[in-house]
């Protein structure tokens, strides 16, 4: 069956998987999730692939998880009149982080091309790719570090540092693709209307390299974060995120949705911080 939440092309080497629910910003459903890690294994399977690019179309890279579809899974559950189910939840939300990681354990090197809005569920997914190239219009951040979720994937530290990390999760602040590049959470900025050429010249120049090579590199560099307890820390981040979906706090959160809808209930999350939706327009 053909994808409906993405697209794919093979050109010089390079496999290219689009994004494509622009309406919704790309947010993150387990249809998305399941259509992705169905294309990374296509691409590793296939022989004239050697870089894997992921980009999106519409004017944000990926705006999160679709809220509408979260949000309705945590009332489901209460309504069930069962106590949360941490390992279930464990469970549930693997399938996403796993899908996820498929970009970091891709046998061939994973470059994104992230324009416009990159936060909370979609840093999840973005930071597990070996390279990211980011338009100078893309803002990155985990907003619901503030409430109801830490990052699951649980990659800042590993990218950025420990002090930076902190710095950005303690306040779920965003962040503007200048002092991302800047921090060191990605490789590099490009004005937005370069962006597509750009990686893709960069994408191909990488293809050039024989794929056994490509393979051996990425593991040599790769092992060195295995070794200072990445699969760790993520178990710790899925269970994190699921214990905080489930705080008084997590579940006052999805009360408000209920009462006001989930743009205004994170708008209220944000605007002390005045930034994201909340952010003062011109």
């Amino acid at each position: 069956m053909q994808p409906t939440t993405l697209t794919t092309k093979i050109t010089a080497g390079v496999y290219t998987i689009t994004l494509n629910r622009p309406k919704e910003y790309n947010a993150i459903t387990p249809t998305l999730r399941d259509e992705l890690a169905a294309a990374i294994d296509d691409a590793n399977a296939d022989d004239t692939a050697r870089v894997i690019l992921l980009r999106a179309e519409g004017p944000a890279f990926c705006g999160g998880y679709d809220l509408s579809w979260a949000t309705e899974y945590q009332a489901n559950e209460s309504d069930q009149g069962r106590m949360w189910d941490s390992v279930a939840d464990f469970s549930m939300m693997s399938r996403f982080v796993n899908t996820y990681m498929k970009l970091w354990y891709s046998r061939k090197p994973t470059i994104a091309a992230v324009h416009g809005w990159c936060i909370g569920g979609g840093t999840d997914l973005v930071l597990c790719a070996d390279m990211i190239i980011a338009a100078d219009n893309a803002v990155f951040g985990y907003p619901p570090s503030r409430v109801w979720g830490t990052p699951t994937t649980a990659m800042w530290v590993y990218r950025m540092g420990l002090e930076k990390a902190k710095r950005y999760l303690l306040t779920g602040d965003e962040i503007s693709a200048h002092t991302a590049e800047k921090i060191g959470l990605i490789m590099e900025t490009v004005p937005h209307d370069q962006l597509a050429l750009h990686a893709t010249a960069f994408a191909e120049r990488m293809a050039q390299v024989p794929v056994n090579q490509l393979v051996m590199l990425k593991l040599l560099c790769n092992q060195t974060v295995e070794n200072m307890g990445m699969a760790t820390t993520r178990t710790l981040g899925t269970l994190f995120d699921g214990i905080a979906r489930h705080t008084q706090e997590g579940h006052d959160f999805i009360a408000r949705v209920k009462t006001t809808g989930w743009r205004d209930a994170v708008r209220e999350r944000d605007d002390r911080f005045g930034d994201y939706g909340s952010r003062p327009r011109d």
